[in-house]
């Protein structure tokens, strides 16, 4: 099996936080604004202090420093977020995860120095100075553990947001029970009994482990109240519950086969393919 083929297959991992993204972009913009006040507060402190030494120092030389610095930990939001995500550290194996998140803070305290020397020497040519873009791996010990610590908070913080939105009032979330009229009946349908929604019409097929139930809505509709409860188009006129899927081959025109775990197999649209294997 080819590399690509490989990452067509999509069996739901054990252990994997599942993605929120609008609830990552909420957190990003909140760290990225609280980054700035810290950067700003930064700079001016440094500047103070080499003031206050009697040492000559530019306005503008802290702002590069703490900038730099700032704008590579805004850069690497996501990547660690995703990490956090994919080796999440409130199920086991803990031991493995941690091991990979200590690998991963090593890579990011290697690139923050390598990157911030390059970032600030570059500035510093179009200003006529001169900046030495080794300073900040010159001085490893020091960075490296400062490093340590952003992406420990980073992983920490990320952590402790996305188990505060685990426990948000269920009234912005999809319902437990969906009410589905059958004429002068009313039949309670646990969500976590529907395996798959499917277009029938002016109706949608709400498929469960035995026979399908119609119920009076469209497809768009339902892909609104569900998508929180972890459903996802696949098709213009099918969705499936992530949860159910053990794997997604792909086909050469692009389309795509959802395997789910009772064995059924259901048809997939290129055009949905991305947002299914989304992390």
């Amino acid at each position: 099996m080819t590399a690509s083929q490989a990452e067509d297959r999509y069996p739901t991992p054990p252990g994997r936080l599942p993605p929120d993204p609008a609830g990552d972009r909420l957190f990003i913009a909140i760290s990225a604004a609280v980054l700035a006040v810290v950067v700003i507060f930064n700079a001016l402190n440094v500047r103070d202090e080499h003031l206050r030494a009697g040492d000559h120092l530019a306005i503008w030389e802290p702002f590069v420093w703490e900038g730099s610095s700032g704008l590579y930990l805004i850069a690497v939001y996501p990547a660690v977020m995703m990490l956090a995500r994919r080796f999440w550290l409130g199920s086991p194996p803990r031991l493995a995860k941690l091991s990979i998140h200590v690998l991963a803070a090593a890579v990011f305290a290697l690139a923050h120095m390598l990157l911030i020397g390059v970032m600030r020497a570059g500035v510093y040519a179009l200003a006529g100075g001169h900046y030495d873009p080794w300073a900040p791996l010159g001085d490893w010990a020091y960075e490296g553990r400062k490093d340590l610590l952003i992406y420990a908070g980073y992983v920490t913080i990320y952590s402790g947001w996305r188990a505060l939105a685990a426990k948000r009032p269920a009234a912005s979330s999809a319902p437990d029970v969906l009410e589905v009229r059958d004429g002068a009946r009313r039949h309670f349908v646990p969500l976590s009994d529907v395996v798959w929604v499917e277009a029938a019409g002016n109706y949608v097929e709400l498929h469960r482990g035995g026979a399908g139930l119609l119920h009076r809505a469209s497809l768009s509709a339902m892909e609104q109240r569900l998508r929180t409860a972890g459903f996802v188009r696949i098709h213009r006129s099918r969705l499936v519950r992530r949860e159910a899927v053990a794997a997604v081959e792909s086909k050469p025109t692009g389309d795509f086969v959802v395997r789910l775990r009772d064995g059924r197999e259901l048809a997939g649209s290129r055009r949905y393919r991305r947002p299914l294997l989304a992390d």
